[in-house]
């Protein structure tokens, strides 16, 4: 017995040492398709990594979905079967809700609001997500996010006629829609194609890019030309895959990743302005939104956040994007 005891010892020793002269592979989640900008800049980052660390860190992406949708990705990281994900907040908002309060629909209403509130709470957000064993490598705005339907949505009224896809996961925020009087259907949205294939949803909130990357306004070909929310995403990787990267190597490659999650932002920015653009060309018709219905939606979202704050949204963090904005908002007013 205690040579099997020392046989083992010896045996795992002996693998710790084969993996670290192998180096460190990190398997990463992404529901970007391929192709996209965030998925050629998840490859560029993987390349540089590879370049860096001599070969010893290397990423395995699994792009569109492979790995499940963002609540799967989660998941899976927590339990050790995927180490890392390019994931929207909305995913992010699984590990820490305070990531929410940024995206709340008429909140923020322009990038330069986005790029400012956001700078102010990256510290906050990121100390919650480690606390809760994930680290951010990067951040970055995913694309203002409208409704596409079946139907012209323009006051929300058009909304409530139509089933309207909400990501899974949320069921304090599907209880507060159904509640206002929307007919929410809750999915993972790797189901999304066949829920509008079968009319099991006829309206959903996305990005532009999003919704030609997916084809899914090939059965949704109108868009509220309103934008509803800004969506954030980033790069998350579990502490524990991190904390086995060699010290010597983790400025590099942070600096590597965010380097290029720079200059992603504006091939996202260029490629959803062409996605509209293309979606056009192919029957997409864009309603404009008048002053008075864009006020009945704001007071429609205002008292959803009433509902939901301290169960979807955590409330200091919300006081925290408040706040920012009035700063922003008195710093640049005419």
């Amino acid at each position: 017995m205690i040579l099997t005891a020392r046989f083992r010892s010896a045996a795992l020793a002996a693998a710790v040492i084969v993996a670290a002269a192998c180096g460190q592979k990190i398997k990463l989640g992404s529901l970007a398709p391929s192709g996209s900008p965030w998925d050629n800049g998840l490859r560029r980052i993987a390349a540089e990594w590879s370049t860096l660390s001599g070969g010893k860190v290397t990423l395995k992406i699994y792009p569109g979905g492979i790995a499940g949708d963002e609540e799967d990705m989660v998941r899976k990281m927590r339990i050790g079967q995927l180490d890392a994900a390019a994931m929207t907040g909305v995913g992010m908002c699984r590990i820490y809700t305070g990531v929410l309060a940024i995206q709340l629909p008429l909140l923020v209403r322009t990038d330069d609001e986005l790029y400012y509130v956001l700078d102010k709470m990256k510290p906050v957000f990121e100390k919650e997500l480690l606390e809760k064993g994930f680290r951010v490598l990067i951040w970055s705005k995913v694309g203002w996010v409208h409704f596409f339907s079946k139907e012209p949505v323009v006051w929300p009224e058009d909304l409530k006629k139509q089933k309207q896809f909400m990501w899974a996961g949320d069921a304090e925020g599907v209880q507060a829609w159904r509640e206002a009087g929307f007919h929410p259907v809750p999915l993972a949205v790797t189901d999304l194609m066949g829920a509008l294939q079968s009319g099991m949803v006829e309206a959903f909130t996305v990005s532009p890019l999003s919704a030609a990357s997916y084809q899914w306004f090939a059965l949704a070909k109108n868009m509220c030309g309103m934008k509803w929310a800004p969506l954030i995403g980033g790069i998350v990787v579990s502490e524990r895959t991190w904390k086995r990267i060699p010290e010597k190597l983790k400025p590099e490659l942070l600096a590597a990743a965010g380097e290029i999650g720079k200059s992603l932002q504006s091939e996202i920015d260029e490629a959803d302005a062409q996605a509209l653009e293309v979606m056009k060309q192919h029957g997409l018709k864009v309603s404009t939104v008048p002053p008075e219905a864009v006020a009945k939606w704001k007071t429609a979202a205002e008292k959803g956040f009433a509902k939901l704050a301290g169960k979807s949204f955590d409330v200091t963090c919300y006081e925290l994007v408040k706040k920012h904005l009035q700063e922003y908002r008195q710093a640049n007013a005419q």
